[in-house]
């Protein structure tokens, strides 16, 4: 078992680590969730793919560091360092390409289409058809970044696209010889899931900072509630079914009695009623 002191200096230097990293975290999330739909990109070139497989890498660390559990693998940081190491040493994207489309491929705009339609004719007066549109539009301009992505990776070559990726890569610090460093780095101790309040409390007010500057726009605002979230006008129905008397005799000769015992029942309470 760790000793409490090693704990906490480990603790710290979390926190250290972390001082120094949340600049170019705050620059990746913001990015990433740029791509994820916030933003429907004009082009999308192979620098900025390099780009956004670097931010998950980033984000990856910041959870890492600060120790946020996570059932499931929402960023991938080891596996973009390894797409990134195989891209520039085999010279192919096919990893790269199944990757984006996984995460960046519109669900069903059907099904969405159908409760936008559902929301208007049935809740008019609340705001739900008015995020669900906000919602299908963020689908599309994720679909549409996609879209850009592919169009980037098929319209060259692969000498070039090679060329522009170890450009890129040389840039934010990802040639091969660089990753393999760095994936090993990622088994370090201060990477280690170690909960605690202070990372809990560190982490809280770090992504409640970022959320107010990601989601700026006015359909990302609470705005009017729909039926699903308001709060109720009428009165709320009591707990139990029936109102229990403050006072009531709970065990006499003739009332719950179930071992038929003869005594005397008292009644103080009826002589003083």
């Amino acid at each position: 078992m760790t000793p409490i002191p090693a704990i906490q200096e480990l603790i710290e230097q979390k926190l250290a680590a972390f001082e120094q990293l949340q600049p170019e975290f705050e620059q990746c999330f913001q990015f990433i969730q740029q791509v994820h739909g916030q933003q429907r990109l004009a082009t999308f070139p192979v620098a900025d793919m390099v780009r956004y497989l670097h931010g998950l890498w980033i984000c990856e660390l910041k959870s890492l560091l600060l120790s946020v559990p996570r059932t499931v693998k929402v960023y991938e940081g080891r596996y973009c360092l390894e797409l990134l190491c195989y891209w520039q040493e085999e010279g192919d994207a096919t990893d790269v390409v199944a990757f984006l489309h996984r995460k960046l491929d519109m669900m069903p705009l059907a099904d969405l289409t159908r409760q936008v339609h559902l929301a208007s004719t049935r809740h008019a007066d609340d705001g739900l058809a008015q995020r669900l549109r906000h919602g299908r539009m963020i689908l599309l301009n994720r679909g549409m970044n996609l879209m850009q992505a592919l169009d980037t990776l098929f319209s060259v070559s692969e000498e070039e696209l090679l060329k522009q990726v170890t450009e890129a890569c040389e840039r934010y610090g990802h040639l091969a010889s660089q990753i393999t460093k760095q994936i090993e780095e990622m088994n370090a101790r201060i990477y280690s899931p170690i909960p605690h309040p202070a990372l809990a409390r560190r982490n809280m007010v770090v992504m409640n900072k970022l959320g107010m500057s990601v989601m700026h726009k006015p359909a990302d605002l609470p705005g009017q509630r729909s039926w699903r979230v308001l709060p109720t006008e009428k009165p709320l129905k009591p707990f139990a079914e029936h109102i229990v008397a403050g006072y009531q005799e709970l065990t006499t000769p003739l009332h719950n009695n179930l071992l038929a015992k003869r005594f005397v029942d008292r009644a103080e309470h009826k002589q003083a009623e």
